[in-house]
């Protein structure tokens, strides 16, 4: 494997791409030799690298997030999370807050023109690289070469050639309570929307129950399998989107070998996240449906998304981003979520446990498997009920009893 000691010196900062971006060799060679290059600052998002849950002493790292692998980093004291918001990620590398000094990529084999395309890992990759005066890349002959940005192969200072297949999701299949969730979420959708939503099961159960939909147009963070049938039976158009009309657009995918083999043949363009989060480009969009979920949500809306119990388990992410766009184009953003968690304590909460992720305002419909809470244009006084009533059967009057208490203690008029 490639020596790193020539490309990262002590005091620098290293940033990869994430999920099935991920340019695991160059990262593996990294920590291997940690204890000989030093101390080093880096940065990475979505991680499925088991390597990183125990990190060398040399080596810090950040993130946006506490997701995958990260969340045990998080756990061992040797992750700081960034609160940003993803479409804030470019300027961050920009001015430098972020590792920006060298940047580990994988990326397709190069084609006739000599470029390597960045595949199905564009996101906030494309949006480093003109930061970053070294670049070191993984050729992977199994990377896609997608309808995405690229790097001209004499831009790398050294690479490496692999063969090896790109890291799936470790995902679940639905339950019944992802489908009864994922129904109602259907049901707010109409023809002709621009839909973004994440990967997961609760994401995947929607995807499945939009099959009787026509002309949806997607533009999202993130793709997984669940766009698959939607494509194949001509329900994921994109015929009525007001930009990239016909193509599904998304900053990275993260899924199954299927998934991934068959990029190339898909109507999808890999697009960084100074685009695809982009405020200015969002706004574009007549009626943009963002479906996002949550660890809680508060009786006046507001969501939690990145920490509970004083355990750090996701991150902001592109949820306010999209959230808020989505609020203003006369659409709907929507936070779907399960009424209780794992233990049985209710996910609809008097107080979050953790930092508020998306504002209230924000917030236009909260769903959970026992019904729809409309929020856009409610009253402060009424959300609480609204919201109480989509919780477990089992949490309701506790949160309205306390939700109550604090009325009469309120010393204001």
């Amino acid at each position: 494997m490639l020596d790193l000691r020539p490309y990262v010196r002590p005091g620098r900062g290293v940033w990869w791409g994430q999920a099935g971006a991920e340019a695991r060799p160059l990262v593996d060679a990294l920590l291997d030799r940690a204890p000989e290059i030093g101390d080093v600052h880096a940065f990475c998002g979505l991680s499925l690298n088991r390597r990183l849950r125990d990190l060398p002493p040399q080596i810090r790292m950040c993130s946006y997030g506490a997701m995958g692998e990260l969340r045990a980093t998080h756990r061992s004291g040797r992750l700081d999370i960034v609160p940003a918001h993803y479409s804030a990620l470019p300027s961050l590398f920009a001015e430098r807050l972020l590792p920006v000094d060298v940047g580990l990529v994988q990326v397709a084999p190069p084609g006739p023109d000599g470029v390597c395309s960045l595949g199905i890992g564009v996101d906030y990759v494309a949006d480093a690289l003109p930061h970053s005066g070294i670049l070191i890349g993984e050729i992977n002959t199994r990377m896609p070469a997608a309808d995405a940005p690229g790097i001209p192969l004499a831009r790398f200072d050294a690479t490496v050639e692999t063969d090896r297949p790109l890291p799936q999701a470790p995902d679940r299949a639905p339950d019944p309570v992802d489908r009864a969730i994922a129904r109602r979420v259907a049901e707010l959708v109409s023809d002709g929307d621009t839909l973004q939503l994440g990967v997961g099961s609760l994401p995947g159960a929607v995807l499945q129950e939009l099959t009787g939909h026509r002309d949806l147009g997607l533009h999202s963070g993130m793709i997984g399998d669940g766009v698959l049938p939607l494509l194949e039976s001509g329900v994921l158009t994109g015929a009525r989107k007001e930009i990239d009309p016909g193509r599904v657009v998304a900053g990275t995918a993260v899924g199954s070998r299927e998934l991934y083999d068959r990029i190339p043949e898909l109507p999808v363009s890999f697009r960084p996240a100074s685009y695809t989060h982009a405020p200015g480009v969002l706004a574009r969009f007549r009626r943009l449906v963002s479906v996002n979920s949550a660890l809680q949500v508060d009786l006046q809306g507001q969501v939690g998304a990145e920490s509970t119990g004083g355990r750090h388990i996701g991150g902001i992410g592109g949820q306010a981003d999209f959230s808020g766009a989505a609020a203003r184009s006369g659409g709907l953003s929507i936070i779907a979520l399960r009424s209780t968690t794992a233990g049985g304590t209710s996910t609809i909460v008097h107080r979050l446990d953790g930092p508020v992720t998306t504002g209230r305002p924000d917030v236009d419909v909260v769903v959970t498997e026992h019904g729809v809470a409309w929020l856009r244009g409610a009253p402060s006084a009424r959300r609480p009920a609204r919201l109480a009533a989509v919780a477990a059967p089992g949490h309701r009057d506790a949160l309205l009893r306390t939700d109550e208490e604090d009325a009469w203690a309120c010393p204001c008029p």
